[in-house]
């Protein structure tokens, strides 16, 4: 996936994240994720490396947790009037943001509605196939027809738990690092409704 910031934007934008107050690294990588409405998160390869180098220009300054296991960004005075006197620059940038997350918020939407087709395409082509092999089961007894149908309900029970499962499982381990997004739950609600009209629209009444 290309860089969505052009060169010295992030450099610009990790100083204006940092004027609300000291973060840490991961901190500033979930702040910058959060922006996007989680259609992009910088990897700590990208960030790290240019808050060195904005502490080596003594823009901003780090200070280790007594556990050694974080560091901590704030900024400097010098960092503070660097980034007053690129106002300019900043809100070019964050229109830039704006435009980025647009665009993507919408392609991922685009994703889902073409998904959901697909899904309902394929669902309307099992349920015309299951019409078409189903004579043989209506000559049958009534009693061996509704043996059928349990065992496809049963069938299909598993199924939505083996998914509810797996996605609330995913749900959890991204809550647990505070990755569930806005974009998430609006495409959970999107797909599920899509899912649940097109697994109607094969029952019979």
């Amino acid at each position: 996936m290309p860089s969505v910031f052009a060169h010295g934007q992030l450099r610009l934008y990790l100083l204006a994240l940092l004027e609300a107050g000291p973060r840490h690294g991961y901190e500033l990588i979930t702040a910058l994720s959060d922006r996007f409405g989680g259609t992009y998160r910088p990897s700590a390869g990208t960030v790290y490396p240019r808050l060195a180098r904005l502490e080596e220009e003594g823009l901003v300054v780090s200070a280790d947790s007594e556990d050694g296991r974080k560091t901590t960004y704030r900024l400097t005075e010098a960092g503070r009037r660097e980034l007053d006197s690129r106002r300019a620059d900043l809100a070019a940038v964050e229109a830039d943001i704006a435009a980025t997350v647009r665009e993507r918020a919408g392609a991922v939407r685009d994703d889902v509605r073409e998904a959901m087709s697909r899904l309902r395409d394929e669902l309307a082509g099992a349920a015309e196939r299951a019409r078409a092999s189903a004579t043989h089961v209506e000559a049958a007894p009534h009693r061996d027809a509704r043996a059928a149908s349990h065992t496809r309900r049963m069938d299909a029970d598993a199924a939505v738990r083996r998914f509810s499962d797996e996605l609330r499982a995913d749900l959890r381990r991204a809550d647990a690092v505070g990755e569930v997004t806005e974009l998430t739950v609006t495409t959970v609600r999107t797909v599920l409704a899509s899912a649940l009209a097109a697994v109607r629209g094969t029952l019979r009444a």
